[in-house]
């Protein structure tokens, strides 16, 4: 999809026109579900339109191919900034079936030379994932390469929630009850997500 850098606004919006068909069909291979795109056109002043970054220019191709299929869900709470925007997960098997995790994504001025940061909003047990919300996954790190797109991002989440990595954690103890006794680890997350207060730690209820 070939991406005009001197357009308007509404650009964003043409840009995700493409992954919001079917975006509800709820089928396989359905696309991410993108919310908060569109609008009213803002009135034309006369000033030419800001100079967008690369980050700015590459995110709108990036939109335009997003398909999380059924289990992540994308929103733009202000459709003028592409560059900040929500990730809903809600696996669909394992440990956290059935839960929904939002996570914040900002996509840097110099993406997609940069990783896009992403912090996790939900309060969750996970080997992978602290309690502050920080994120441990390769490609967000030093195995990042400006190939790889918010799709491949998106898609790692995803396999976070089916397979923890426990050699690479940020929540060390979940990771070590993880690798030494994972009923006792199961019992624990089935915990949090009825909702527990936790060595100190207040977990939302989420099923």
């Amino acid at each position: 999809m070939d991406v005009d850098e001197d357009a308007g606004e509404s650009s964003a919006a043409a840009a995700a026109a493409p992954a919001e068909e079917g975006a509800g069909d709820g089928g396989e291979g359905g696309g991410v579900k993108l919310l908060g795109i569109g609008g009213r056109r803002t009135k034309k002043t006369g000033k030419a339109p800001p100079k967008k970054t690369p980050g700015e220019i590459r995110i709108q191709k990036d939109i335009a191919e997003l398909d999380g299929g059924t289990v992540a869900t994308i929103t733009f709470p202000d459709p003028n900034n592409l560059c900040k925007f929500e990730v809903l997960v809600t696996p669909d098997s394992g440990y956290w079936k059935g839960a929904s995790y939002n996570f914040t994504f900002t996509i840097p001025g110099h993406y997609p030379h940069d990783p896009p940061k992403v912090l996790c909003n939900t309060k969750i047990y996970h080997p992978n994932i602290n309690l502050q919300g920080n994120v441990c996954l390769n490609i967000l790190r030093e195995d990042w390469k400006p190939v790889l797109d918010i799709n491949a991002v998106i898609y790692g989440l995803i396999y976070l929630f089916y397979e923890p990595n426990p050699e690479d954690p940020l929540n060390h103890e979940a990771a070590e009850l993880y690798r030494n006794n994972i009923a006792e680890f199961q019992r624990i997350v089935r915990r949090t997500l009825q909702g527990c207060n936790m060595n100190g730690q207040v977990f939302p209820r989420l099923v």
